[in-house]
């Protein structure tokens, strides 16, 4: 289980989240499908996961600094688009969950 790890600069404890990665991303992350990152925000998480896994951020956000609309966040089992965004503050142990947004299928064709 994470533990709470100490903030050099503020001497508070900074929240250790897991996140849960889909098998798409799992050639960035070396296999892994789950990742421990330090964060008070879901902002601040994502960047952490970039620092430990270089380019995840880009597939995750856009240049425009927002989530991608075919990426779906999670913190535990509220979408973030329906809290504070990228500004959704997490606690220790919270998970976040990364999931692609399933879309598709086909029209029937008519008769």
């Amino acid at each position: 289980m994470p533990e709470v790890s100490q903030d050099a600069r503020k001497g508070l404890p900074v929240p250790v989240v897991t996140i849960k990665l889909p098998a798409a991303f799992h050639v960035l992350t070396g296999g892994q499908r789950q990742i421990p990152v330090e964060g008070d925000s879901i902002r601040e998480v994502l960047v952490g996961l970039d620092r430990s896994c270089p380019g995840l951020l880009e597939r995750i956000m856009g240049p425009e600094g927002s989530v991608r609309r075919y990426v779906n966040v999670y913190r535990n089992d509220s979408d973030i688009r329906d809290l504070n965004g990228l500004e959704t503050k997490v606690e220790n142990q919270d998970v976040v969950w990364i999931v692609p947004a399933v879309a598709g299928g086909s029209r029937m064709a008519r008769a």
